[in-house]
């Protein structure tokens, strides 16, 4: 019977890119006796994003298999009810994930028929899925998207959860403490874990015991890049009065830049060298119209080269956002003023062919794990400008560990930032002594990162250990 390796990321273009990078990695080293299916739910967190990006990989790489859910079937109430009260985003896709176990069955067992199926990797955040790869008796390990920082607060959370009553949204001013950590803000938490009395805080917390007892938590990262939280997962000082899982970091896993053109490309590559500083904060990076327009403002004033990616301002996260109108969002005549030196485009830009671009010197970013990994393997300096999820926890640690970031001062209650902040981060990263410093760590740090997949690499030593342990 063939061998396969089973797939199994959440929702979100994020989390499928880097799960889909770590099947096309199995492939690349054991294509001659196993395949990888990556197993796909289907309905409202669907996106033309994702149905394109699949596409593209299924055409590249046939041997890398898609196996798409059926929808779940419509909930019918049976009475007219009240209006439900807001829920989080959260919940809605822990909801979604533990409703999908029963296609989840179906497909294992399908895939059973025909295949042994010798491991299951699923998202940490598709948790629920444990039940079933239990009870089928199917080696099971997690995948961590994020870093090796995201996993020791994770795997912490439990001590930290049993040192206080309150909610860490209510507490101000208080920072909380994990090993190989910087300290952290207790209203910096990412937002599922702000409210102790909300469903996503104690999933959160279900997933931090269920990952303290894993087969294997892999981690898209390398050991150079954060080796003060690995020392202190090693020692054990995470996980308190128990046993730490096996840890593989098995990164940097990104996809690789396209052959393509476009008109920010061909617009950097008649730029001077090193002269241009790139925003761009994400899939789901969002500010508001006032927010813009103080960005705009520092562009302007900085006179630095800028490209610079503006999404339509939105309320709600995870919304479909409409293409934004930058003469309507943007200071009257700004566009105009900076033609000759700054660049905006709508919603999306290359971000991986951006940053390799040789008149980029800089990136301002929302500090999203897989941008952090992109501009450590380009060698780019950064200005950190959290915006959620887990990205305070990476902002702390690119500015006060890595050392490989400028960290955007912002206004505590709202995250707000003035054009004054703006101008000064700008030319503090382009133009400063401390910017130098910190562009000659970064192409350290991009040394480092080749150097973990080369023979005896950490990266390839660490993928080698973990295909041993269902190998076995």
């Amino acid at each position: 019977m063939q061998e396969t390796i089973v797939l199994y990321p959440i929702p979100g273009i994020g989390h499928l890119v880097s799960m889909v990078e770590l099947g096309k990695l199995i492939l690349r080293h054991h294509h001659h006796h196993l395949s990888v299916t990556v197993l796909l739910t289907t309905g409202r967190f669907d996106s033309l994003t994702t149905t394109a990006y699949v596409n593209q990989i299924s055409q590249t790489i046939p041997s890398l298999i898609f196996h798409h859910f059926p929808s779940l079937p419509p909930e019918v109430p049976f009475a007219p009810a009240p209006a439900p009260a807001p829920r989080s985003p959260f919940s809605d896709l822990f909801d979604f994930i533990a409703n999908n176990n029963q296609n989840l069955l179906q497909a294992l067992q399908s895939i059973s028929e025909t295949s042994t199926i010798r491991a299951l990797i699923i998202d940490i955040f598709a948790n629920a899925a444990l039940k079933i790869s239990s009870a089928l008796s199917i080696p099971t390990y997690h995948f961590c998207t994020s870093g090796i920082a995201s996993v020791a607060l994770m795997l912490y959370f439990p001590t930290i959860h049993n040192q206080t009553t309150q909610s860490f949204k209510d507490l101000t001013n208080i920072y909380l403490h994990c090993p190989g950590l910087p300290p952290l803000r207790a209203t910096h938490m990412p937002e599922p874990l702000l409210n102790r009395d909300d469903q996503p805080y104690h999933e959160f917390l279900h997933i931090a015991y269920s990952l303290a007892k894993s087969r294997g938590i892999l981690v898209n990262t390398f050991e150079a890049l954060e080796p003060r939280v690995a020392k202190a997962l090693s020692d054990g000082l995470c996980v308190p009065n128990a046993s730490t899982p096996p840890l593989y970091y098995i990164g940097p896993l990104l996809a690789n830049p396209e052959n393509r053109t476009s008109e920010c490309l061909e617009w950097l590559d008649s730029q001077p060298y090193r002269s241009v500083v790139f925003l761009c904060f994400g899939s789901d990076g969002v500010f508001s119209a006032e927010q813009l327009k103080e960005i705009a403002i520092g562009l302007e004033q900085s006179g630095h080269g800028f490209l610079w990616v503006v999404r339509n301002p939105q309320k709600k996260r995870f919304s479909v956002a409409l293409e934004p109108d930058l003469d309507a969002l943007l200071p009257e005549g700004f566009l105009d003023r900076t033609r000759e030196r700054g660049l905006v485009v709508k919603s999306w830009a290359p971000q991986v062919e951006v940053l390799s671009r040789e008149s980029v010197g800089g990136f301002v970013t929302h500090c999203g794990w897989n941008s952090i990994l992109e501009a450590v393997c380009a060698g780019m300096p950064m200005v950190a400008w959290p915006l959620y999820a887990e990205q305070h926890i990476n902002h702390n640690l690119l500015v006060e560990d890595m050392k490989l970031a400028m960290a955007m001062e912002r206004r505590e209650e709202d995250g707000f930032v003035s054009a004054t902040e703006v101008e000064k981060r700008v030319r503090a990263l382009m133009d400063s002594e401390d910017g130098r410093a910190m562009r000659e760590r970064c192409r350290e740090m991009k040394e480092e990162a080749l150097a973990a997949w080369v023979k005896d690499g950490s990266s390839l030593t660490a993928f080698g250990k973990f295909a041993q342990s269902w190998e076995s």
